[in-house]
Formats: C-alpha cells, sequence, structure tokens
C-alpha cells in the first residue's frame, strides 16, 4: 500500500471511539467521534496555502485531504468540532516515506510539519514535533470497514498520554474497486 491508497482507503464517513491514558495522572479518558475523510486534489487552494507555508511545490504532493470531526469526552457535555487538511510530500527516493503537512483550523489556526512511512504491513506511521510536544501516531486497517490508531504526546515537562482509537466505517467500502483490494489484501 502507498500513502494515496492509505488516503482513498481512509475517504468516507467513520464512528471513532477513543481511550486515552495519562500516564502521570493515571487517568483514563474516553471519547467518541464522528469523523468525515474528504479526498483532496492538490490543487485546491487550501492544499497550495499549506505548501507554500512550507516554501513546498505542490506539484510534489501525492495526496490530500480533509478531515472534519464532532467529538466529546466522557465527562464533558461540551462537544468538540473542527477540521484538518493534511498533505504528503512523498521522498523522491522513497515515496513511502515523506513529509506531512497539517493544518488545524480548529479554534485557531495552527500549521504542522512531520514525517510519514508507510511500513511493509500496510500501516502508516506519523511522527511530529511542534512546540514541546513529540507525538507519533500509527494508523492501520483490520478490514477495509475498521481503522485502529495508537498514538503517544510527550511533553517537554514529563507529561504523557497514550491512546488507542477504533474507527468503523459509516456505509460500505469506497467504490474504487483497487483501493478495495489494497484493504483486502492489508488486511491478510
Amino acid at each position: 500500500m502507498n500513502i494515496k491508497e492509505f488516503f482513498d482507503l481512509s475517504a468516507g464517513k467513520w464512528f471513532s471511539h477513543r481511550t486515552s491514558h495519562h500516564l502521570a495522572f493515571q487517568q483514563f479518558e474516553d471519547g467518541k467521534s464522528d469523523i468525515v475523510v474528504e479526498i483532496l486534489a492538490t490543487d485546491r487552494p487550501e492544499v497550495i496555502k499549506l505548501c507554500q507555508r512550507y516554501e513546498i511545490s505542490p506539484s510534489s504532493a501525492a495526496c490530500s485531504a480533509k478531515v472534519t470531526w464532532n467529538e466529546i469526552m466522557e465527562g464533558n457535555q461540551k462537544k468538540d468540532s473542527g477540521s484538518s487538511v493534511l498533505v504528503s510530500i512523498p521522498d523522491v527516493d522513497n515515496p513511502n516515506e515523506g513529509k506531512f503537512l497539517q493544518e488545524i483550523g480548529s479554534t485557531k489556526e495552527t500549521s504542522i510539519i512531520g514525517r510519514y512511512k508507510i511500513g511493509s504491513d500496510g500501516a502508516l506511521t506519523l511522527t511530529t514535533e511542534y512546540e514541546n510536544v513529540s507525538a507519533e501516531e500509527r494508523l492501520w486497517f483490520a478490514s477495509p470497514n475498521l481503522r485502529m490508531r495508537v498514538r503517544v504526546l510527550k511533553r517537554s515537562d514529563g507529561f504523557s498520554t497514550a491512546s488507542f482509537t477504533s474507527e468503523i466505517r459509516m456505509g460500505g467500502i469506497p467504490s474504487t474497486k483497487k483501493v478495495s483490494e489494497t484493504a483486502n489484501s492489508a488486511a491478510s
């Protein structure tokens, strides 16, 4: 699987359930979200703007997506919602690795640049460092309609959070036959 196939397979509406463990406080937290992943053409204005922010040619982008979410955490009746634009820029000599650009536009606009790697098992690993936080996230498909994520956030003050998320596609898999075949081979 390559980064474009991973993005294509991720397209659609998902129900997400996340459990987070705040290691310093030994506390757990549950959250539920509705997530929509929309594939964007790499010539869309928001993709071009994000690439230009990092002085990267938009023509070098392999794929991009917009992720929109509505989330509620256990014990908190207030919903959190937002969106994010994601752009992958493959390394010239190894397209299974590259830069990962992200713009988060929930309450305040934040841009992040990180790295991605698609493993031989089809799992996507994202690593980012921003301000005083480093994050590593691994995403994979257990089946075409079930995606898993594990994430570890570490702050420079020693505070760490680990989370596990399962995401279930609401509706069928994307209609593209190639994407379906890719998911089936990744799940085998």
